[in-house]
């Protein structure tokens, strides 16, 4: 017993010795412990309900071209406590408030030989830990270049680990479930044809990182605020079990350049025995600045359908021609070539979708392909690919924006730049403006195929750099951003919420591309929509997709009511209704959910949620009483069981639940579903049976 004794007060000695500091979350839930080793190389652990979930595991930077990297030889020469505690309200989000609860621990470090200082913030919060680097200004560290970061995340064993490849221009990948030490020898499977990707190790994989511990803890590895520095990976060394940041390079292979006072992204570790809790953390947009745009009235939250999935099944064509095999911007005369036919941008079937979008009460309309360029625009590495004004001889701009706002409806606008960032940037002064004489105030963007200049990755520092000035010029001109293949997003939308959303996943296109794993959406909340809302473009209800291009088989993986489901278990304030007017002219009950569901949010609660296997979420109306529950199922067919206790109490409601059909499945039956309506209170309870690849939508609306 004594023996026992001493060896629990050693062990303890050796984590909280002379040289570590200690650090708290607000609740006591979770523990941080920093060290400096023998050598002067800066750690820290984690724990949490006094487990240890993070080992030992190192900080540090290394260093291009530099006598001393910034790994070792530090001394301890200043610590700084803070707590800090404040409820903010988003301009748009899963709730109208969110509270941001921290304590703070700053520790300033020296490194002996150089006299350089490093700050290492850590935050503690309630639902885990961020930290990052900070350089202050100093006469012995000014101009630097990244090597590498050495950032390390050690295991405590074996986790199951829900990963994509790491990759430096694109994360459209769909996920894969496994063991850390299995991802070896199933990384190359995992890793699916792209337009534009780079690989870097059989060990690599990409943030936001889901992982569930043997005695189930779920943990997220991310990164917030990813602003003037390059995106972060994860390499793992599977012998070991450490995970270590590896950011992306540049085409010097230079993953950074930093001028001092400057700061690194925060890097994130969200835990909880609760899957539900990972969901419903916000920490990633507590760790960012608040709001820099003074007056955000402009910034609404859109609805809308598009001219778009017929173009991404190859029923339709962007290209407005099949007789240019080159186009020259102002050269090329396109009123002098034959149309394919094909032009799907054109004004008649726009304004088709106008008036659809009019009836059933949607916000906006996109259309792609209207503008000239389409024809060689990919696979050749183009610089002055497009420029964004030109619109082909199909496609009156002016008498469409008549006749949209003549129905009280918005246009989106379509920037593909074909990775040609630099053309981009010369056009975009000009682009915003012809946006707002011609009335969008919204735009996606594109950054399809490799980068442009070349060399570069879709992550490196320059690259990202490039999105943020696409962001706060954007703001400039009242216009709201919708970025696709671009990086994956960070937070950074609490701090410029014109970012109303990315794509930056593999998306609801790939279902038309051969299709995405059925559980891919019981995953991206848990993985992608950690640091933002995700543009997934759901809705579609036609599955077969060579009924729309008898030359493609692909099929969507989902049936009709986990489509419905998506719109509040995918938050996001930019909702799309993906499919064809055709389609959802067969369908017009279950369009019925579509058209209901509320694209602003007073609240929001996590029902039930297994990463890879199901979430139930249910969200509640910005403007109403009103309630929507939506459930995504995985591969098994589950029943799913939920109480609707968030009711409030005295109140009555009607539900109308969007739920599969007995016999439905999203591989042989996946437009089986049922509709039906019932009372219902704060004590309800419902058992509802979920698909494969299926889910369910209820719309809950106050009784009066």
């Amino acid at each position: 017993m004594n023996k026992y004794f001493v060896s629990v007060i050693l062990a303890l000695f050796s984590i909280v010795g002379m040289n570590a500091q200690e650090l708290k979350s607000p609740n006591g839930s979770f523990k941080m412990v920093f060290a400096l080793e023998n050598d002067g190389t800066p750690t820290y652990q984690l724990f949490m309900n006094n487990k240890k979930i993070i080992k030992k595991s190192k900080l540090g930077l290394d260093l291009q071209k530099d006598k001393k990297s910034l790994l070792n030889d530090f001394k301890l020469v200043n610590e700084v406590r803070n707590t800090f505690d404040e409820t903010w309200k988003p301009v748009w989000g899963e709730e109208t408030a969110i509270r941001n609860h921290y304590n703070e621990l700053a520790i300033t470090l020296k490194q002996n030989e150089t006299e350089r200082q490093v700050i290492i913030r850590f935050r503690l919060f309630n639902d885990g830990l961020g930290f990052r680097y900070e350089f202050p200004e100093q006469k012995n560290l000014t101009y630097f270049i990244v090597k590498e970061e050495r950032t390390e995340f050690a295991m405590t064993g074996d986790h199951t680990a829900f990963w994509i490849p790491g990759d430096y221009d694109t994360q459209e990948y769909d996920f894969t479930e496994s063991k850390l030490t299995e991802i070896r020898k199933l990384f190359r499977g995992a890793v699916s044809e792209n337009a534009s990707q780079k690989q870097f190790s059989d060990t690599g994989v990409q943030t936001s990182l889901m992982l569930k511990t043997i005695d189930g803890i779920y943990m997220n590895i991310h990164e917030a605020a990813l602003i003037n520095y390059s995106c972060m990976h994860l390499n793992l060394d599977d012998k070991n079990l450490v995970f270590q940041s590896h950011l992306t390079p540049d085409a010097k292979g230079n993953k950074g350049y930093l001028q001092a006072p400057c700061v690194s992204p925060w890097r994130t570790i969200i835990a909880s025995s609760d899957a539900r809790a990972i969901l419903a953390s916000r920490m990633t947009l507590n760790l960012n600045e608040p709001c820099k745009i003074e007056d955000t009235s402009w910034i609404k939250p859109v609805k809308y359908i598009g001219v778009w999935w017929e173009m991404i099944t190859g029923k339709s064509a962007w290209a407005y021609t099949d007789e240019v095999p080159s186009v020259q911007l102002g050269v090329t005369d396109f009123t002098k070539v034959k149309p394919n036919g094909k032009h799907a941008a054109n004004t008649t079937h726009v304004k088709e979708h106008i008036d659809f979008a009019a009836k059933h009460g949607f916000d906006a309309v996109l259309v792609e392909g209207w503008n000239e360029g389409w024809e060689d625009w990919f696979g050749h590495e183009k610089d002055y690919v497009f420029d964004f004004v030109t619109p082909y001889p199909d496609f009156d701009v002016k008498g469409i924006h008549e006749y949209a706002k003549s129905k009280g409806i918005k246009m989106i606008m379509h920037h593909e730049t074909s990775g040609s960032t630099r053309n981009y940037e010369r056009h975009m002064d000009k682009a915003y403006q012809f946006m707002k004489d011609n009335g969008y105030d919204a735009v996606k963007s594109g950054y399809v195929g490799n980068i442009l200049p070349l060399g570069e990755h879709h992550y490196s520092q320059s690259i990202l750099n490039h999105y943020q000035y696409a962001i706060e010029k954007a703001a400039d001109y009242e216009i709201m951003v919708n970025a696709h293949e671009a990086v994956r997003p960070t937070g950074i939308c609490r701090t410029y919420p014109n970012l109303i959303g990315n794509e930056s996943a593999r998306g609801t296109e790939f279902q038309a591309f051969g299709g995405s794993k059925a559980n891919h959406t019981t995953l991206l909340p848990f993985t992608r929509l950690i640091g933002g809302p995700m543009d997934y473009t759901p809705g579609i209800f036609e599955m077969n997709i060579s009924k729309l291009n008898p030359g493609n088989n692909s099929h969507c993986n989902a049936t009709i009511a986990n489509q419905l489901g998506l719109y509040v278990v995918m938050y996001s304030p930019l909702q799309m209704a993906a499919d064809l007017p055709e389609n959802y002219n067969r369908f017009l009950d279950a369009f019925q959910f579509i058209k209901d569901v509320p694209i602003e949010w007073s609240t929001s609660k996590y029902l039930e949620a297994e990463p890879g296997y199901y979430i139930t979420s249910a969200r509640k109306d910005k403007n109403s009483n009103n309630w929507f529950v939506g459930n995504s199922n995985g591969y098994n067919a589950r029943t799913s069981t939920i109480t609707l206790d968030f009711l409030e109490k005295g109140k009555k409601y009607e539900a109308t639940i969007y739920a599969d059909a007995s016999d439905a499945d999203y591989k042989t039956n996946p437009q089986a579903y049922k509709i039906s309506k019932q009372k219902v209170t704060h004590k309800t309870k419902l058992n509802l049976k979920t698909a494969a690849g299926g889910g369910y939508a209820i719309s809950i609306i106050e009784v009066k």
